[in-house]
C-alpha cells in the first residue's frame, strides 16, 4: 500500500527484504545501552522474515526499510512481534500502523486476544503500546541472552 507521498510503502515482506529488517533493527538496538543483535547466534529467523512469521510487513521509504511488523498465529491468540520503526520515521503515526496491521489481521483470522512482550528499556513503544488499548501485565521475563534482555508483558482482548 504506497502512501500519499509517493515514496513510502507499507507491504507484506519477502525474504529477500532481510539485510534490510537487519539493519533496520540493529540500528534501533543501537539506541539503548547493552542491545545487542547477533542475528546468527540468536535471531537466525531474520534471514528469512516471510518464510519464518505467518506474517511479516516492512515499511519501505525510498527503498530502505525503514520499519516493520509481525505476528504469529496461534488461535484463538495473536502474538505480536518484530515491531520497529527507524527514529526518523517515529512521531508520524507509523508504529501505530504497524501495529493496527497486526491487529487487521488477526482480526480477520477471527483471533480474540493480540499479547506481545516488548523489551524493558522500549519506554517509547510502551506508551503506544498503552495508548492503543494494550494492558501491560505484572510479570516479566528473562530472555538470558547477549543484552540481558528482560521484557514486559502486553496483552489487549479484541472487539468480538
Amino acid at each position: 500500500m504506497e502512501m500519499p507521498d509517493g515514496r513510502t510503502a507499507l507491504r507484506v515482506a519477502r525474504d529477500e527484504d532481510s539485510a534490510g529488517v537487519i539493519a533496520l533493527i540493529a540500528a534501533v538496538f543501537d539506541e539503548y545501552d547493552g542491545c545487542v543483535l547477533d542475528v546468527d547466534l540468536e535471531e537466525p529467523e531474520l534471514r528469512a522474515p516471510a518464510s519464518t512469521y505467518d506474517r511479516f510487513w516492512v515499511l519501505e521509504d525510498c527503498g530502505n526499510i525503514v520499519g516493520c511488523s509481525a505476528c504469529s498465529v496461534r488461535p484463538p491468540l495473536v502474538e505480536m512481534k518484530k515491531i520497529y520503526l527507524a527514529a526518523s520515521h517515529r512521531g508520524q503515526g507509523w508504529g501505530r500502523r504497524l501495529i493496527e496491521l497486526v491487529e487487521q489481521e488477526a482480526r480477520s483470522l477471527g483471533a480474540l486476544r493480540i499479547e506481545a512482550w516488548s523489551d524493558t528499556r522500549f519506554v517509547t513503544a510502551h506508551a503506544v503500546y498503552e495508548k492503543m488499548g494494550y494492558k501491560r501485565g505484572s510479570h516479566t521475563r528473562f530472555l538470558h541472552d547477549l543484552s540481558h534482555t528482560e521484557e514486559f508483558f502486553f496483552a489487549k482482548n479484541l472487539d468480538a
